[in-house]
């Protein structure tokens, strides 16, 4: 029997042939389908239109997507394309070059994910990507506590992590839960809750 090699494709290439309907990522080098349940899609929509009313509120100087692909780069050095749940990103960089793809190789100002069932992708992988990248704020929302006891802890509840970079680089991390308020830095009037976010 002969085993059939996967080409492994670069960045660059996987913008060119991604295909255009459903969301993918580029991981280790090959084209990943993104599938998402409905409950997810309901709790990143509410995370946006929440930082997009805020922008609007305050004026601010950000745009918030759903479709941006950010280049980040694994432990291995391996290009890989991330596509977050929530992407909030300077508005002068997105529309530095507004005829290009939406596919970004600075660093965005905040990253959100929701977690589903590969959750060690955004509590790990993805983690160490966008600290690598320098994003300076990056949420994982845990809506159904699947992520394991090393993070949620023992009962594990629904939680919303915030990473902040440090002036090392490094991300330092705060949870909340039920009623709690979220604290951003991005967002430093946001009223929402943990659970107002948990159970949109």
């Amino acid at each position: 029997m002969i085993a059939t090699v996967t080409k492994k494709i670069s960045f660059d290439q996987f913008l060119v042939e991604c295909p255009e309907n459903g969301k993918y990522e580029l991981v280790n080098g090959e084209i990943v389908p993104m599938n998402y349940t409905r409950n997810h899609d309901d709790v990143a929509d509410f995370t946006a239109d929440s930082f997009k009313n805020e922008i609007k509120r305050l004026s601010l100087n950000y745009v918030v997507k759903n479709t941006a692909v950010i280049r980040t780069v694994n432990r291995s050095g391996i290009e890989q394309g991330r596509r977050p749940d929530v992407s909030v990103i300077d508005r002068d960089l997105w529309r530095s070059n507004r005829s290009a793809y939406s596919a970004l190789r600075e660093p965005i100002q905040l990253a959100v994910e929701v977690t589903s069932t590969n959750w060690d992708d955004d509590y790990i992988d993805k983690l160490d990507e966008y600290q690598r990248l320098g994003i300076p704020e990056y949420w994982i929302v845990d809506y159904l506590a699947i992520g394991s006891r090393d993070f949620l802890g023992n009962p594990k509840v629904p939680t919303v992590f915030v990473y902040l970079l440090d002036a090392e680089g490094n991300y330092q991390r705060s949870a909340f839960k039920e009623s709690d308020r979220i604290v951003s830095p991005t967002f430093p009037e946001l009223t929402l809750t943990a659970a107002q976010i948990i159970n949109a």
